[in-house]
């Protein structure tokens, strides 16, 4: 983490280098928000975010870093920490992300698919990668959450953290977007059956979610419709917890 304080990380999606939003992870169902990420990005800072979470949806898909160039300017003009993900799948590609300023890069569908990088990633840049967590029906998906692995969310938390990883990302795909609460039994499991650090993403609705997150022993969370439609005042989420 950036610190030892609970960090609220407000979230910007990107998608054709717009801001957007996915319902439970379809590319089919796409809400546009905003066609300049910089100044949404500066936004969160003006409300006191220390920290920023982007994901580069066209990545995620594809493997190819569409927007790379998005978030390396928001890195560079707002002075944020900013972790993103979203298409990393080999060194080449990390030492790009990380070298463009980036302060944590997540891994997801290669930390599935390829173990030989992942285990390399964690190895070399430990303290500048984490892992994402994508999971649905308590099992791991990939590829831009358009596939499921079959393997159980715990599983492979135990096999990453293995492995030297030190932080997690988890979103639970059938409430992202659905402003209907974190996955606070899927954080549960992770914290008690796991050292790693637990963000929590997917879910939340209201600043009540966060605290409930943070309650669930998560150290961070991640917070993104719920800001575009006003369901969380960022200024007041941040004074809170």
């Amino acid at each position: 983490m950036i610190s030892d304080i609970f960090t609220v990380f407000p979230a910007i999606d990107l998608l054709g280098g717009k801001c957007v939003r996915l319902k439970q992870g379809s590319y089919d169902d796409v809400t546009v928000y905003s066609d300049d990420p910089v100044s949404m990005a500066f936004s969160f800072k003006e409300a006191g975010a220390r920290a920023i979470h982007i994901v580069d949806l066209d990545a995620a898909r594809s493997g190819v870093l569409v927007n790379s160039e998005i978030i390396a300017e928001i890195s560079r003009q707002t002075g944020l920490y900013v972790q993103t993900g979203g298409g990393i799948r080999n060194m080449e590609i990390l030492e790009k992300v990380l070298k463009s300023g980036v302060s944590r890069a997540i891994l997801g569908t290669s930390a599935v698919r390829d173990r030989a990088f992942t285990a390399a990633a964690l190895r070399e840049y430990s303290g500048s990668v984490a892992v994402g967590i994508d999971a649905r029906n308590g099992e791991v998906s990939v590829q831009g959450w358009t596939e499921d692995t079959g393997i159980k969310t715990l599983d492979f938390a135990r096999l990453i953290e293995a492995e030297g990883a030190r932080t997690v990302i988890f979103t639970d795909i059938s409430r992202d977007g659905m402003l209907v609460g974190t996955q606070l039994d899927g954080i549960r499991e992770l914290v008690a059956g796991t050292q790693m650090q637990i963000i929590a993403s997917g879910g939340i609705g209201c600043i009540g979610d966060v605290i409930d997150a943070k309650e669930a022993g998560a150290c961070g969370a991640i917070v993104g419709k719920a800001i575009y439609e006003g369901k969380v005042d960022l200024k007041k989420c941040l004074q809170s917890v």
